[in-house]
């Protein structure tokens, strides 16, 4: 997997590579269990329960030209558990935070709703 990742993050800007670097480790981190794989037609990297599957899909990295979304498959469902509203779009399932800065990474709200996502994908 990790030169299937590699090989995805070579076709970014370096910023954007070093940004999503980073939310792999801060991913690693707070989710140890789940595995990493790579879409690299979609420019994603997903971290799942259940690979080859969206239904144990917890949080994907989608990388842009200028910043990288966290992409939670079950976003919607989580609306009540992001009191600050990092959550972003319409969308029936899925909703997505957008990261432009490392810093963001350090937000607690933000882990907590990884963890949040990690504790519903895992209770289906």
């Amino acid at each position: 997997m990790e030169d299937q990742a590699a090989a995805l993050l070579a076709t970014c800007s370096p910023e954007i590579c070093t940004l999503a670097g980073a939310a792999r480790n801060f991913l690693r981190r707070l989710l140890p269990d789940a595995q990493e794989e790579v879409d690299e037609p979609a420019r994603l990297i997903a971290y799942t329960y259940q690979p080859g599957t969206y239904k144990g899909l917890i949080v994907a990295i989608a990388l842009h030209q200028a910043h990288i979304n966290l992409m939670f498959a079950r976003g919607a469902d989580l609306l009540t558990q992001d009191p600050t509203a990092l959550l972003e779009g319409t969308g029936k399932k899925a909703r997505h935070v957008k990261i432009s800065t490392e810093s963001r990474l350090s937000d607690p709200d933000l882990a907590a709703l990884v963890s949040a996502a990690s504790v519903l994908t895992a209770s289906r």
